[in-house]
């Protein structure tokens, strides 16, 4: 699957910019107007896409969030993964739990519930995949606000960052990424990954990079899953490439149900008819104790 987005992303995107800002010595640093050579495939830029991110060994979702490019902008709204939800025939459970128990297809039939609007693709990203990607790049510029250090020999992580603006790829990357260990906890986690996700969208949006994409999805390997075909993802990411990056997560509150914390995410109330799906009710407010 990759081997063809590969091919059928190689032509397009090396159309993507303007032959003559490459080859008259165009330095990168502006982010250079970007044509579309994918044109009969720019309606994917106007459905919605589920991103998830998940752990070394695949089976926590660490990041749920859905992208939309919407005129002139990329709007990707995180969904805390502590979010409380009741899946239809799973009972109660927090989202991140979903992919576990029924796979993409069951987060995106909940998400699209709970968003109010169908989501119609996914990509499905193993943090080993973006680690690989981030070194194929160099790197991506982030201020860490502050330090950050944990380490948890079970899994491998050892997390030890010092505040300040530095160039994060590698393991120190998926630290900053997987980070949740502060009085913040997956909150402060979600204001680090909209740090990277800016830093990211700035420097794949270069038009050096961009030319390279087919690269860094051969790094990214057996880690990244979509169904989106070669032609599809093109015209997304070209797409991406002319837009501002508008990143925010679902407001909300934590709170505590039968001695688990949850999150009480602020779901958008859509029509019905935009998801095609009846909304689901929601949650009795005296089951549970708010923490503030």
């Amino acid at each position: 699957m990759l081997s063809a987005m590969a091919v059928g992303l190689s032509g397009g995107l090396l159309l993507a910019v303007p032959v003559s800002n490459l080859l008259g010595g165009h330095d990168g640093r502006e982010n250079v107007a970007i044509t579309n050579p994918f044109a009969a495939w720019s309606g994917i830029a106007d459905q919605d896409i589920l991103l998830v991110g998940t752990d070394v060994g695949g089976g926590n979702t660490d990041v749920i969030a859905s992208l939309r490019v919407d005129g002139g902008t990329t709007r990707i709204t995180q969904v805390p993964r502590d979010s409380y939800i009741e899946a239809q025939g799973y009972g109660p459970n927090k989202i991140n739990a979903l992919y576990a128990i029924g796979g993409i297809d069951l987060l995106k039939r909940e998400l699209s519930h709970k968003l109010g609007r169908p989501i119609t693709h996914h990509v499905l990203v193993n943090l080993g995949a973006i680690r690989r990607m981030a070194d194929a790049i160099g790197g991506i510029e982030v201020n860490v606000p502050k330090r950050l250090y944990y380490t948890d020999r079970s899994q491998g992580l050892s997390i030890d960052l010092q505040p300040g603006l530095q160039n994060l790829k590698g393991r120190d990357l998926e630290g900053f990424l997987r980070f949740r260990h502060d009085e913040l906890g997956d909150i402060g986690r979600l204001e680090r990954q909209q740090l990277a996700w800016q830093a990211l969208f700035r420097k794949l949006t270069r038009p050096e990079h961009l030319v390279r994409l087919p690269a860094l999805l051969a790094a990214a390997g057996k880690d990244l899953k979509t169904d989106l075909g070669p032609m599809e993802l093109g015209g997304l990411i070209t797409a991406m490439g002319t837009t501002q990056l508008d990143t925010r997560r679902l407001p909300g509150r934590p709170f505590m149900r039968n001695g688990i914390s949850y999150w009480d995410a602020e779901w958008p109330r859509a029509a019905s008819s935009d998801a095609g799906v009846p909304p689901q009710a929601s949650p009795d407010p005296d089951r549970y104790r708010f923490l503030y």
